[in-house]
């Protein structure tokens, strides 16, 4: 019987005593960390950090690519007794201007050219430019492991939304520390893994990648990336064990010519920003045969809900799994209780990996940060996700689609997850996003925006849905596109989608 993970949070920045001094930790275009070197580094970074910022508990933000200081900054800002800001390197100016106020971060690190996009008023911070963060690496005054407070705050992250400006989610040293433990434990990583690093910093997983492997003692290997062929060149040198990626990105990576020994070295495949299509999942399996895949879903609010056991897949490949460990996941009705077996509800997540709601929005935290319901094993505060699923009698969970993303047609609540799924399973779209608009017949027709073989496949994708889904599921208009408009981290663009439909 597997030992459960434990549940004692600490400090975050004691995550560089967990692996052994001379154990690869962190591998960067500035070359390899120990573990030793790894919190000698921190340390120095903490040690400057502290000199330059204004009190305890002040806003670091960091607008950068992957390097070994952006890398360390989450560790160094903690011990500091400072709140990391990662701010998303894709950016611009407006989004980075709003980040910078609403955290009223006193410090940025940034790079010149980053700077200089920004106007007058921008920016009231102290500026680290990214030479002078670097040196901070080397410096003689270290600090040691810190003796925070586990609740205190260690990390805003800024969550970009679908409507409104982006809005700051507070991450405890708890949060982050348990996070950590928990993804480390059921993903099963050991000290010899290679994690590759591709989501951006800024991005809850992909602060979490740094972290749960250091939490077993492993090496993370983080990467800026163009194209699918740059990841499978990281694969294949580095020798990487563990990938995450977002939906299109793995529809891209299955497209593309893989090596056998990078394909045969990967053991580990996670997702993440939404569900992966059964059909895709299938591909996967057929292009890295010896890889375990860990289908999981999540949000930035509590981080991760859930996780299927690779080896459910093929009993339940519809399913996101039951909860990870230090989660109480439910399926609730409005008034908190709970829904019976098959029954669908609002998905609700409660326990110590539940944010602290919303950084100076107490009115957006008071929507969506409310009590757990009465029968959730961590009375307190939950997260209310919004996200609509489904609980079978074995305690596992199906995705049902966004509460908010629902499309009302004919009298009929339609989810979009469900036409998207059946588009891609049709082999002649690799990529798909339907959207509700005004209809004055249907109260809402539906357009399906895809990625695929083009217009000479339109009939034959119509008769297809035909076929798969009821008649009011049916697109009235299918969009054709060569690409489709992402976001920042990776995610399909909805929103800017669906301004384009009703412009």
């Amino acid at each position: 019987m597997v030992q459960a993970p434990d549940p004692t949070p600490r400090p975050l920045d004691h995550l560089t005593l967990g692996g052994r001094g001379d154990t690869p930790a962190l591998l960067t275009r500035e070359g390899l960390l120990d573990y030793a070197g790894l919190e000698r580094a921190v340390g120095s970074l903490a040690a400057a950090l502290r000199a330059r910022a204004a009190e305890p508990g002040a806003r670091v933000a960091s607008w950068l690519p992957k390097t070994r200081m952006t890398s360390l900054l989450p560790l160094a800002c903690a011990r500091a007794g400072l709140i990391h800001v990662p701010v998303n390197p894709l950016l611009k100016r407006a989004q980075v201007a709003h980040i910078l106020a609403d955290s009223d971060a006193s410090l940025l690190v940034t790079g010149k050219a980053r700077l200089a996009t920004l106007e007058a008023g921008d920016c009231a911070c102290d500026v680290i430019l990214e030479e002078e963060g670097a040196s901070m690496l080397e410096g003689d005054d270290r600090l040691g492991p810190s003796d925070a407070d586990p609740d205190s705050l260690a990390a805003l992250l800024y969550t970009s939304g679908s409507t409104g400006r982006p809005k700051g989610v507070m991450l405890s040293h708890a949060n982050l520390w348990l996070g950590a433990v928990s993804v480390a434990h059921y993903l099963r990583l050991v000290a010899t893994d290679r994690v590759l690093g591709v989501l951006p910093f800024a991005f809850d997983y992909g602060q979490n990648q740094l972290l749960s492997t250091w939490a077993a003692g492993a090496c993370v290997v983080p990467i800026e990336f163009l194209a699918a062929r740059d990841v499978i060149r990281a694969v294949e040198t580095h020798g990487i064990t563990t990938l995450a990626g977002v939906p299109p990105l793995w529809v891209q990576l299955i497209e593309a010519p893989w090596p056998p020994k990078a394909a045969y070295s990967l053991r580990r495949l996670t997702n993440s920003g939404g569900r992966l299509p059964v059909s895709i999942v299938r591909r996967m399996r057929g292009v890295f045969p010896a890889a375990e895949i860990f289908l999981m879903y999540g949000l930035t609010e509590a981080f991760r809900s859930t996780y299927l056991e690779p080896g459910l897949l093929d009993s339940h490949p519809e399913s996101i799994g039951s909860a990870i460990p230090f989660a109480d996941v439910m399926a609730s009705h409005p008034d908190g209780t709970l829904c019976a077996p098959g029954e669908e509800g609002e998905l609700v997540h409660a326990g110590p990996l539940v944010a602290k709601g919303y950084w100076n929005d107490p009115d957006r935290t008071a929507e969506r940060f409310r009590a757990a319901p009465a029968g959730s094993r961590y009375p307190g505060t939950a997260v209310w996700s919004g996200d609509r699923v489904r609980r079978d009698a074995d305690g596992l969970f199906t995705f049902v689609g966004r509460a908010d993303a629902m499309i009302k047609t004919s009298g009929n609540r339609v989810s979009p997850t469900e036409i998207e799924e059946a588009a891609v399973a049709s082999g002649f779209v690799v990529e798909a996003v339907a959207l509700g608009y005004p209809d004055e017949r249907l109260g809402e027709a539906i357009a399906l925006v895809v990625r695929g073989r083009g217009q000479e496949a339109d009939a034959p994708l119509r008769a297809f849905l035909k076929r798969e889904l009821p008649n009011f599921m049916q697109p009235s208009a299918i969009l054709w596109r060569d690409e489709l408009p992402r976001g920042p981290n990776g995610k399909l663009d909805r929103e800017r989608l669906r301004q384009e439909l009703m412009a």
